[in-house]
Parts: structure tokens; C-alpha cells; sequence
């Protein structure tokens, strides 16, 4: 029976077809398999803080390539440095895979300095803020009123408005003190990023003293991500500061991202 089955022409084109067909698609697997290289892939390297001809150069070790998508302008940057990229630092993707890259622009974004005489402390930062400026040190004199803008100053010179400068600039402020209303007290910025912890020191009338990074912090990647996990005066100081005083923070890695 097995004979006359198998001997039957219709069987044998069939299973012919079938065994064709099977050995088709085991050639078009392995074809793919070769040219995709299916199921390996490579770790991204981490370009962060590189020009852009190293990072091509990094990346093509790796068998990627790289793409400018983008860029930023970071005061405290170098210039044309990759400043972020995607995909990630460690990620695994496949051979050929193309990694944007944005950088910190090689020439400096100017803006308009604003006018804040007459401001509170609180709105004249709002406002450099949204003129891409930055508060940096609030200097106390005597006045009627507290918190209350006198004077701006970029580079301990005074800096009239309309005044094109760079942005991400540090304008300093005088602003008034009343002898009844002069001292503030210490806010708790353990745990919180740099720009964070500065809100919150500026916002309480109070002055950045001086910036300590740990060892670990060895790029401006790892300077975005550090934390406070030291403040001197602490904030456990129940007794409080005249306004104006310092307060210096010391930074690290968040222990699940120390290497």
C-alpha cells in the first residue's frame, strides 16, 4: 500500500512541491539571516561631550553612523560637543543603525537684555528666565523695601536695557533690604539636581557660595545628573540668615547611576 501510495504521481509532485517550497524558505532565512545579521546587535557608545568628527569615528568602530539632528546652546559647554543623542548610550540596535546627535551650537544665541529695576526679586528671575539669562549673585542694600530690584549687572558692571549679550549669561541684581525684613531662613535641597537646588536657594533670598563636584562627576552628562548630597549651612540651621548669605553644595551621583 505504502509503495502503490508514494508511486501514485500526484504524491510525488506534491511532496515534491512541499519539499521545494521547504527548501526555499530555509535559503531565504539564511539569506536574510546574513545580510541583517538577525538577532545581534551592538551597544551604543556613549558620545556625549565629543565633537562630532569623533563621535562618527566612535560610532563607525561600532558599525553605526551618525546624523546631526539638532543642537542647543550650553554656556558651560564646549562648542559643537554632543550635547545628547538618540538612541541612548548603551542601547542594543543593529549594524548600520544611525544615531542622532545634537550638539551645542558653535556660536552663541544673542538676546535682548530686559529691564528690571522696579521688579521683585522673583518676577526680575522669571524674567531672565524667559529670556534665556540667568539669575546669578542678589546683592543686599539698604532700601524700603525688600527683594526690590535697584540696579542689573553683568561682570560687576552695570548693563542697560535693550544691551544685546549672550544667552545663558549671569545678570547679578542689587535689590533693597529693610532692616525689619532681612533674614530668611535655609531651605532642604538634599537630593535635588544642580538647577533645582539654585531655585530653590535663590527663591529664598539667598546666594549659590560655591558648586563641589565628587570625583565620580567626570563630564558635563554627569553634572546634569548629579544631586546635593551635602549642603553647609545644612538646612537643620533653625536659626535664620541674613539675607544675601551663602550656601555652598557639594554633588554626586545618585548611587544607582555611580559607576
Amino acid at each position: 500500500m505504502a509503495n502503490r501510495f508514494f508511486g501514485n504521481w500526484i504524491v510525488r509532485n506534491i511532496l515534491g512541491a512541499a519539499v521545494f517550497v521547504l527548501g526555499l524558505v530555509l535559503v531565504v532565512n539564511i539569506i536574510l539571516a546574513v545580510f541583517t545579521q538577525h538577532g545581534k546587535t551592538y551597544p551604543v557608545p556613549d558620545m556625549t561631550n565629543l565633537s562630532v568628527k569623533e563621535a562618527g569615528a566612535i560610532a563607525g568602530k561600532s558599525g553605526l553612523r551618525v546624523d546631526v539632528a539638532d543642537s542647543v546652546y550650553v554656556r558651560r559647554m564646549k562648542r559643537g560637543a554632543v550635547f545628547s543623542q538618540n538612541p541612548k548610550p548603551g542601547s542594543e540596535v543593529k549594524k548600520g543603525r544611525k544615531v542622532s546627535l545634537t550638539i551645542n551650537s558653535v556660536l552663541p544665541k544673542k538676546v535682548t537684555m530686559p529691564s528690571l529695576v522696579g521688579f521683585s526679586m522673583r518676577q526680575a528671575k522669571a524674567e531672565l528666565s524667559s529670556r534665556g539669562l540667568n539669575l546669578g549673585k542678589l546683592i543686599y542694600v539698604n532700601d524700603m523695601a525688600t527683594n526690590n530690584v535697584l540696579r542689573q549687572l553683568c561682570h560687576n558692571r552695570q548693563i542697560e536695557p535693550g544691551t544685546e549679550i549672550e544667552s545663558g549669561t549671569s545678570i547679578d541684581l542689587v535689590v533693597g533690604l529693610n532692616s525689619t525684613d532681612n533674614v530668611t531662613y535655609i531651605p532642604d535641597v538634599m537630593g535635588l539636581k544642580y538647577l533645582r537646588a539654585v531655585d530653590a536657594i535663590q527663591d529664598n533670598s539667598l546666594n549659590v557660595g560655591g558648586v563641589l563636584f565628587a570625583p565620580s562627576i567626570v563630564n558635563y552628562s554627569d553634572s546634569l545628573n548629579a544631586v546635593v548630597v551635602r549642603q553647609s549651612p545644612s538646612a537643620e540651621t533653625e536659626a535664620p540668615l541674613p539675607m544675601g548669605s551663602s550656601v555652598t553644595l557639594y554633588l554626586d551621583l545618585p548611587k544607582q547611576n555611580a559607576q
